[in-house]
């Protein structure tokens, strides 16, 4: 393709570097990415064939099974048992961390300022997703191990106008499956650029006899029969923005703003390195051994689900249909009956399952205990203490995760600030700007303990309006003396 970088020069960007980054993201990266995915969503495919028959559909783990398992589940055999124990665990976490609504605070010294910046703040966010945005940002971070935000903003690139802020800004989430960094080569943490590649599905038959600009700047591909699908790469600096549509060239502006808007967030940090620790990877060897136990499990079920009788010296025992309430007699003192087959008891099978779901609590740090599944001895602890002791685990998980995901929406909401007061839509100072998040407890308190507790707050001087925003209640409903 012919990309024309020049103006990308002062990060080190050309057309070789970025074919070459387009080359190792297409070839090594994302397929792992997209593993990862598969594990966590574990998703049916090939809906081709008979659907009565059990061949119909692939899932997405038995790609992991072994190959004697693999063949049975390829060809639609019995005795082929996943269970997805990744998906509940990496939902909980996200419901850990985003479950509540947060707040986003404004450090500004000026009320009238810090409520407007406040205000600002929501909409962008609000009109962005909202919860939806933080939530969908935990999971993908989660899954993948880090992901990006792109802070949009009208007029950011070229010309612009002023407006209402917020139609004119924007936050959008890009995965690590369309997110190229430019990495500083001396810096890890320094991104000079930033590439975005989508595949976009057009309204237009592969092959068929289109017309208009868009079929002329995007081009043909394929044969037909389906629509078309569409290359997009979008190359975005501290001071230039280009788009190219299958390699055509149809967006190129400078910034206005000065600094690249893509703010990074890792899901657990690893040293000296831009990605981060996927909480699935960890329990991709975990989930394929207990599927195959659960396979191996199955099949034995089947297999001695039914009873058999091996009979000696019984004359006509072969004519007669076993059946309770049944007596065979003989005369022959060599005689006997053995019973053989049923589903005998394997405790260390059992064991070995248990001790594998075990491993996958302790890698993930989340048991079933998230879900109401009460296995633990609380003792004599109060519901809330013994909740804390049991959910231990993860809640330490939530605290970092809080502490990853809330410094990007913090990084954002600053980016936003910065962008605004530089296109003159609302001017901050540099000290306005300054930002925190209040975050909702992720245990269920008791309404008594919080009204106790935002008493203690008001008797320290904490603001009225701050302690019923906390209590959940709006401007207009009331105060606290």
């Amino acid at each position: 393709m012919a990309y024309e970088l020049d103006v990308f020069a002062d990060t080190g960007l050309d057309a070789a570097l970025l074919e070459a980054l387009i080359a190792e993201h297409e070839g090594d990266t994302e397929p792992r990415l997209r593993g990862l995915w598969s594990y966590y969503r574990n998703e049916l495919t090939g809906a081709g064939g008979d659907r009565g028959a059990r061949s119909w559909y692939r899932q997405g783990q038995a790609s992991g099974l072994p190959a004697r398992l693999k063949r049975s589940a390829e060809t639609g055999g019995g005795g082929v048992v996943i269970e997805n124990d990744i998906a509940w665990r990496v939902d909980s976490l996200v419901d850990f961390v985003f479950g509540r609504p947060v707040k986003i605070v404004s450090g500004a010294s000026d009320a009238g300022m810090r409520a407007r910046i406040e205000r600002a703040l929501d909409a962008v966010f609000e009109r962005s997703g909202g919860a939806r945005l933080f939530q969908d940002m935990a999971l993908l971070g989660s899954v993948y191990g880090h992901v990006d935000l792109v802070v949009r903003l009208e007029g950011l690139f070229g010309a612009g106008g002023d407006g209402d802020v917020s139609r004119r800004v924007r936050v959008e989430l890009i995965e690590p499956t369309r997110g190229i960094a430019v990495l500083d080569p001396g810096d890890f943490r320094g991104i000079e650029a930033y590439v975005i590649r989508s595949r976009v599905m057009t309204n237009e038959i592969a092959g068929g006899a289109g017309s208009g600009i868009l079929a002329r700047v995007l081009g043909r591909r394929g044969g037909g029969g389906g629509r078309r699908i569409a290359e997009v790469v979008e190359v975005i600096s501290a001071r230039h923005r280009q788009v190219y549509v299958d390699g055509v060239l149809v967006e190129d502006a400078p910034s206005r703003f000065g600094a690249l808007p893509i703010v990074h967030a890792q899901n657990t940090g690893q040293p000296f390195r831009y990605e981060g620790i996927s909480d699935v990877e960890a329990m991709v060897p975990l989930q394929d051994e207990l599927n195959a136990r659960l396979s191996d499990r199955a099949h034995r079920v089947t297999m001695q689900s039914f009873k058999m009788y091996l009979a000696k010296g019984i004359e006509g025992f072969g004519e007669v249909a076993v059946g309770p309430g049944q007596v065979w007699t003989t005369d022959n003192p060599d005689a006997s009956v053995e019973g053989f087959g049923g589903d005998a008891d394997s405790p260390s099978e059992d064991r070995h399952i248990a001790e594998v779901r075990e491993a996958l609590d302790k890698v993930s740090g989340v048991s079933p205990l998230v879900l109401g599944v009460v296995r633990a001895k609380v003792g004599h602890l109060s519901s809330e203490n013994a909740l804390r002791i049991a959910l231990m685990g993860v809640l330490s998980k939530t605290m970092r995760k809080r502490q990853a995901y809330g410094g990007a929406i913090v990084d954002a909401g600053r980016m936003i600030l910065d962008a605004l007061d530089a296109s003159g839509v609302m001017e901050t100072r540099e000290e306005d700007r300054a930002l925190s998040i209040r975050w909702p407890d992720p245990i269920p308190v008791d309404e008594r303990d919080r009204l106790r507790e935002a008493q203690l707050k008001r008797e320290l001087g904490v603001p009225a309006e701050v302690v019923l925003a906390e209590l959940g209640y709006g401007a207009g409903d009331g105060g606290v003396a």
